[in-house]
């Protein structure tokens, strides 16, 4: 049985054409089974595809399928000319600002999914989360500022070099430039660690976490060793910062 977007003779003129000697053909050949999509926006453009018109199908679904090719490799092109390759594993160190907050859907999603894809590389990844640490949010500002953009999540940098968000990270990927990018990074370690067992943060020894400090002649005060959260990152699991 044809696909549902193969248009197909009815089954008297098919009939006919049969009696008469012609072979019969669809009007529309069926898409190569091995063809495969990566990701939702290429499924999404798929399902576009086969609601344009009968007559404009033949010549514009191949059209759109190369020009998104096309688009997503000039779009990387673009990333990896302020990216020359780094001569040390120190200047491959690939640094990531994300939030685990689930506040907005569509931002926790796009966190979630360049984290994954970063891990899958089996390298060290200094990930830092806005909603552990708010100082973080200041730090990623005075990156961005000079690059005129505002400050969305999640954002990668590799060797102190800017390389994008979630909508370059996902290019880089699919053209397959992103591996050679992290190719030579220190690799992630397999035990976990012993401190912070995962969390990447540890509680503050000097507040025990309060983030207050009590003295005898000013009372309490913030304490000025941790975050406003009371607590420090692990040092077992960050490299020096950037």
């Amino acid at each position: 049985m044809w696909p549902p977007w193969i248009k197909t003779r009815s089954s008297s003129s098919s009939a006919a054409a049969v009696e008469g000697g012609d072979a019969f053909t669809p009007r529309f050949p069926p898409r190569s089974p091995s063809f495969s999509f990566s990701t939702l926006k290429d499924v999404q453009t798929l399902i576009l595809d086969d609601a344009i018109s009968p007559a404009a199908a033949p010549l514009s679904s191949p059209a759109l399928r190369v020009f998104h090719r096309v688009r997503v490799a000039a779009s990387a092109l673009r990333a990896l000319r302020s990216l020359p390759s780094p001569s040390t594993p120190d200047d491959r160190r690939i640094v990531l600002y994300f939030t685990s907050l689930r506040v907005v859907r569509a931002t926790f999603e796009d966190c979630r999914y360049v984290r994954s894809i970063l891990r899958g590389f089996r390298v060290a990844v200094d990930e830092r989360d806005l909603a552990m640490d708010p100082r973080f949010l200041d730090e990623l500002k005075g990156l961005l500022v000079h690059r005129r953009r505002h400050v969305t999540l999640p954002q990668v940098f590799v060797g102190g070099r800017y390389v994008g968000g979630a909508d370059e990270i996902r290019q880089l990927h699919e053209s397959g430039e992103l591996r050679r990018l992290v190719e030579g990074a220190p690799a992630a370690s397999a035990a976990a660690c012993g401190r912070c067992y995962g969390a990447r943060f540890v509680l503050c020894q000097s507040c025990s976490g309060s983030h207050k400090r009590y003295s005898e002649k000013g009372g309490f005060r913030s304490c000025n060793s941790c975050n406003e959260n009371g607590l420090l990152r692990c040092p077992d699991c960050f490299p020096p910062a950037v």
